[in-house]
């Protein structure tokens, strides 16, 4: 690769890098933003998406992730992947989300009811036929995002 190409890359990376929050599969810090209050209903999210999840307060970790909005409650799902995000999240449930710019204060509650597993997994693989129904995994890790 020539000389100037690889400058391009590397500036293009580092540049990238040096931008807030994560990006596309590789984490990053701090998320920035206007907070808003946190909505009643995410309705207006629609029925899903993508959003910029910060957890470890104390030395931030942001993530992109897949939400579900159902009955106006938003929920994030890792299937039964324990990722680092999920481990900061079960040790400090306080998160930030981030979406179209807005940062949203939440608390992330992990969901265990099996009625509301079954009623996610229905949303969830309505979504995409790629997707894992998480009534069929011996651990979920599926949580709501709540008002803190």
């Amino acid at each position: 690769m020539p000389l100037s190409l690889r400058l391009i890359a590397i500036l293009l990376m580092l540049g990238a890098l040096g931008c807030n929050g994560p990006f596309v599969l590789l984490p990053g810090g701090r998320l920035a933003g206007e907070t808003l209050p946190t909505p009643a209903n995410w309705s207006f999210a629609g029925d899903y998406g993508t959003v910029q999840l910060e957890t470890h307060p104390e030395d931030p970790y942001s993530v992109n992730i897949a939400y579900t909005v159902m009955n106006g409650q938003l929920f994030i799902n890792a299937g039964d992947t324990e990722t680092q995000w999920v481990q900061y999240m079960t040790a400090d449930p306080l998160v930030r989300l981030r979406l179209e710019g807005s940062l949203y204060d939440l608390r992330a509650d992990r969901v265990t009811d099996h009625a509301k597993i079954a009623e996610f997994g229905k949303a969830w693989t309505d979504q995409s036929m790629f997707r894992r129904d998480p009534t069929t995994l011996d651990e979920v890790w599926l949580f709501r995002l709540v008002a803190r």
